[in-house]
């Protein structure tokens, strides 16, 4: 089995992308195999990588590469029912390393078998083995609005401990529970920005109860958990759950997901958002503020006779590197499809 190590600006952790001859199907990833590459990683000092991506060749007619995203949980579990951008980035890179797709120049159509999304990858090499990215989650057929809030309410009610909490749960890239900063204490983006395990904690069991709401496992990485403030006439600001800390920037699919969000007519972050977004030829342009310092995505719609359909979502100017590789993991890693039930199965 080869691997390639790769790192996206912003990420929390690097990704090790595996090429396989594929091509990936809809069945999960044998349990056996992801363990064998988590004490792999482990026993070769990698323990802080907490994400695999698995790319091969698609038999897709809409795409020149499948990609499988797991996200590895603190304490030995994993989740495969959700997606990362970044990994994606990381993927196409190392894919384009491994003459998997088409040749320099072209962009890469990744087709995600976790969930089924078309990214566009464009890739514009800045030096070997690393490069800024453009992509555009192309969205066909394109959903209607609506269809992307999971409970059909704009905001629900969660059950949060003692306390019951108003939050948004909506699904574009990945799913999201958006909760206002304010409901937690917060006022501002200092606030928001500095918070520490207490808030952690508490956006953690947000996050729980969301999962059970939406039928998903408690433990597991989805739907993902953002917090999300007011700045003035500024944009918003906005602090996301990762695994197993605070994001140190925001996830790709966090930023699509909340510019998503602001678009949805009642949901938290429209309520909260400054004023109507920048209209340019290709869509809406809404930017964010994180952490890790603003992030601006751009959302097309197109309206049909049922309603505002979503149609692309690009996320420009995005930096990612090959740090290492190819590495050379032990054959015995994928020779077996034993405990495949016990690894969280793609959703339908």
């Amino acid at each position: 089995m080869i691997g390639y190590l790769a790192q996206a600006e912003g990420a929390p952790c690097p990704t090790l992308v595996l090429p396989t001859s594929g091509p990936l199907d809809g069945a999960p990833v044998p349990h056996a195999t992801l363990a064998g590459v988590r004490a792999w990683l482990v026993r070769t000092g990698r323990a802080a990588v907490m994400k695999i991506a698995f790319v091969a060749p698609s038999r897709h007619p809409l795409a020149d590469l499948d990609f499988r995203f797991v996200q590895c949980l603190p304490g030995g579990g994993f989740d495969s029912t959700g997606n990362c951008g970044h990994s994606i980035a990381c993927a196409a890179l190392a894919a384009k390393e491994h003459r998997l797709t088409p040749p320099p120049g072209e962009p890469v159509r990744v087709y995600v078998t976790n969930n089924g999304d078309h990214v566009l990858c464009e890739i514009g090499e800045t030096a070997r083995r690393e490069a800024e990215l453009s992509l555009h989650f192309v969205h066909t057929p394109a959903p209607l609005l609506s269809a992307l809030l999971p409970t059909g309410n704009p905001v629900d009610k969660l059950a949060v401990g003692t306390r019951t909490l108003e939050a948004s749960l909506v699904s574009a890239g990945n799913p999201y529970v958006f909760v206002d900063a304010r409901d937690l204490g917060l006022t501002g983006r200092r606030a928001l920005f500095t918070a520490g395990d207490d808030v952690l904690e508490e956006l953690r069991a947000v996050r729980a109860a969301a999962a059970e709401l939406l039928g998903r496992p408690p433990a597991g990485a989805f739907p993902k958990a953002a917090v999300v403030a007011a700045h003035g006439p500024g944009p918003l600001a906005v602090r996301a759950l990762s695994v197993p800390a605070w994001h140190p920037t925001l996830a790709l699919t966090g930023a699509v997901c909340l510019c998503v969000a602001v678009t949805l007519d009642g949901t938290l972050p429209a309520r909260l958002a400054p004023g109507p977004a920048d209209l340019g030829p290709h869509g809406r342009r809404i930017e964010v503020a994180s952490p890790g310092g603003p992030r601006s995505v751009t959302v097309a719609t197109t309206d049909t006779p049922a309603g505002p359909a979503l149609t692309r979502t690009s996320v420009h100017g995005k930096h990612a590197r090959i740090l290492t590789g190819p590495l050379h993991l032990p054959t015995a890693l994928h020779e077996t499809r034993k405990e495949a039930d016990l690894c969280l199965p793609p959703r339908t």
